[in-house]
């Protein structure tokens, strides 16, 4: 491992999360066969900048009468979801009088969940949820393209054995992470703090298999006395997503698996850091190709995806007991996002 791990990272501070920190490496396939788009890669698409762009087309009229009138501006703009989202607005607007009136419309518009996402992995001793611990862990903070605004690397020393199993996976050995990990504890306590700082500012979180993650870091907060992460929302699932809106694709659904479905590069799968970042980039990739079907409210998407979950896991029990390899009397569990 050449890795140098921070001790300790910083912690997240929102305010100062607004500066894009990587060269772009991805971006979704409608900007990149779409080059004249209304935003660039370099200027994401955040609250307010819509306004921007159109009250920009719309100075150029003096003085705008009615809704017709404005709507025959719109669409003016290239970019066909923001002239869907510009006409929503436009129509509220019984009378419209002056550019002014204009501009405070468009500032009112909510700010879409894809602008900005949290992306969140662990890498541990095991799959056991209750049991097993960390040992390396990220949480990062994408724009609305794909592109790495902040990250937060961890790397812990669990203070129990990494099984020779779990090393071939994500390649620290008990050794390594003795002697250069961190106290679990303080581990766990700034990796829930990087969490709940990005969803108490309403970030939404993508984790794959969510449930797996949240879970162990749950339980790991309750062995060090700590508040855990017990209720995390909103939180974005790109495998439930996957297995709910494209439920007959055949294949696997492991993440390197889908994302290469979504033409999501995935260089290094089991490095917490890659991992975390090519779910974020599939949960974009999700967003935009489902669209018509996935709610632009994040916290219904939330709730929606809890249902989902729940019905994944009653037809995963079903299939169990008919192969045998459960019996009747089990169930899988299907709370989501934390077991």
């Amino acid at each position: 491992m050449t890795r140098s791990w921070p001790k300790p990272p910083p912690l997240f501070e929102l305010d100062e999360l607004d500066s894009p920190g990587e060269t772009v490496t991805w971006v979704p396939r409608s900007q990149a066969t779409e080059p004249d788009a209304l935003f660039s890669l370099e200027e994401p698409p955040v609250q307010g900048t819509t306004a921007a762009g159109v009250i920009t087309t719309v100075e150029t009229v003096v003085e705008t009468e009615t809704v017709a009138t404005v709507e025959t501006v719109v669409e003016t703009i290239v970019e066909v979801e923001t002239v869907a989202t510009v006409e929503t607005v436009v129509e509220t607007v019984v009378e419209v009088e002056t550019v002014a009136e204009i501009e405070a419309a468009f500032v009112s518009m909510p700010e879409r969940w894809t602008s900005r996402i949290g992306v969140f992995d662990l890498e541990t001793t095991g799959i056991d949820v209750a049991e097993d611990r960390i040992v390396t862990a990220y949480v990062g903070l994408l724009d609305g393209a794909g592109n790495v605004i902040h990250e937060e690397h961890w790397l812990a020393d669990p203070g129990v054995e990494i099984p020779e199993g779990a090393t071939n996976v994500h390649g620290i050995t008990t050794e390594y992470a003795r002697a250069n990990g961190r106290p679990a504890a303080e581990v766990v306590a700034e990796v829930t703090h990087a969490l709940r700082t990005l969803l108490a500012g309403g970030i939404p979180v993508v984790a794959y298999n969510a449930a797996y993650d949240f879970s162990l870091l749950k339980y790991e907060g309750e062995r060090h006395g700590l508040a855990p992460l017990d209720s995390p929302a909103p939180v974005i699932d790109p495998l439930v997503i996957d297995k709910t809106l494209d439920k007959y694709r055949k294949g696997k659904r492991t993440l390197d698996v889908v994302a290469a479905h979504y033409a999501v590069p995935l260089d290094a799968a089991h490095e917490a850091s890659a991992d975390a970042i090519a779910a974020g980039r599939v949960a974009l990739a999700l967003a935009e190709r489902f669209a018509d079907r996935l709610p632009e409210d994040v916290l219904e998407l939330h709730t929606r995806q809890i249902g989902w979950a729940r019905e994944q896991a009653a037809s995963l029990t079903e299939y169990f007991i008919r192969i045998g390899r459960i019996e009747p009397s089990e169930v899988v569990d299907g709370a989501w996002p934390v077991r």
